[in-house]
């Protein structure tokens, strides 16, 4: 079953915008969970209710914004074609430098 698996075919990147889009949603859900963690400790008088909801905000935040979901992915860069260069060009580049 492995075998059918091409992992060259797994997407591993995110655009620079997906970047920003992640990285505003992690930090909103992190001050999010913060903040409800803080008045539910409070309220309850438990330090460990205000740790076990961060670390759930931190959990969802993980698998929200870690795998480069197809929403990261929707503006890429337009990379400019490589220019082959001429050898010898390179070569009397390099001479004439030094």
């Amino acid at each position: 079953m492995l075998d059918n698996l091409n992992f060259k075919s797994i997407p591993t990147h995110m655009d620079f915008d997906g970047q920003r889009r992640a990285e505003k949603i992690f930090q909103t859900i992190i001050l999010v969970f913060g903040i409800v963690g803080f008045i539910g400790g409070y309220i309850y008088q438990q330090f460990s209710y205000t740790v076990y909801i961060l670390g759930a905000g931190f959990v969802l935040s993980c698998l929200l914004t870690l795998p480069p979901w197809p929403m990261y992915r929707r503006e890429p860069l337009p990379w400019q074609k490589p220019q082959i260069e001429n050898v010898e060009s390179t070569q009397k580049s390099k001479k004439k430098t030094k």
